[in-house]
């Protein structure tokens, strides 16, 4: 288990201190790769170990620096999976406007901000907008019922809180046969 009340600027690799990159927009660009379902797994994992470390990372190690990533990226802790209620960059303009209230700047304007950092201001958000959003979210994957003002809301705003659909490699492979077998 990490240090919590320290800020990392290093992991350990390897039995040797790494250097990372532990800048938010890093993560959330490591985030962005991930969710690319063009690329197979394993080189989504060669480009989110290039953005975080600020060193190659020896062949024999790469496991270990999987882990190490995702130790970062947690804090640490470990969730249970559950339905997807946000997305960092379907989400991003009220994430940034809430984080912007908690941090009381404009996050974006600033050179570095430690992930672990962003994180803290995010889990500080409370009510705004991106809370309602995932309430609505939430509800909606439940079946549960909305209110009047919930259903208003998600009538003239189902843009906002439907999230973009990912596809498995194997669906999106199906997609493209069918898609060629009817010329599209």
């Amino acid at each position: 288990m990490r240090d919590l009340w320290t800020l990392p600027r290093h992991v350990h690799v390897g039995g040797r201190e790494v250097e990372i990159d532990p800048d938010f927009r890093t993560v959330l660009q490591i985030f962005r790769h991930f969710q690319n379902e063009e690329l197979p797994e394993f080189l989504r994992w060669e480009v989110a170990l290039a953005l975080f470390y600020k060193q190659s990372v020896p062949q024999n190690c790469r496991r270990e620096a999987m882990e190490q990533l995702a130790e970062f990226v947690t804090c640490g802790q470990q969730g249970k999976p559950g339905p997807r209620l946000l997305d960092w960059e379907h989400d991003a303009m009220a994430i940034v406007a809430d984080v912007n209230r908690v941090a009381g700047r404009e996050i974006r304007e600033l050179e570095f901000v430690h992930w672990w950092t962003f994180l803290s201001w995010f889990h500080a958000i409370g009510e705004g907008q991106l809370s309602a959003l995932v309430e609505l979210r939430r509800k909606l994957s439940r079946g549960e019922k909305l209110d009047e003002h919930q259903r208003q809301f998600y009538r003239e705003n189902k843009e906002l809180v439907d999230l973009p659909h990912r596809r498995s490699p194997e669906q999106q492979a199906e997609i493209d046969h069918l898609n060629a077998l009817l010329g599209k």
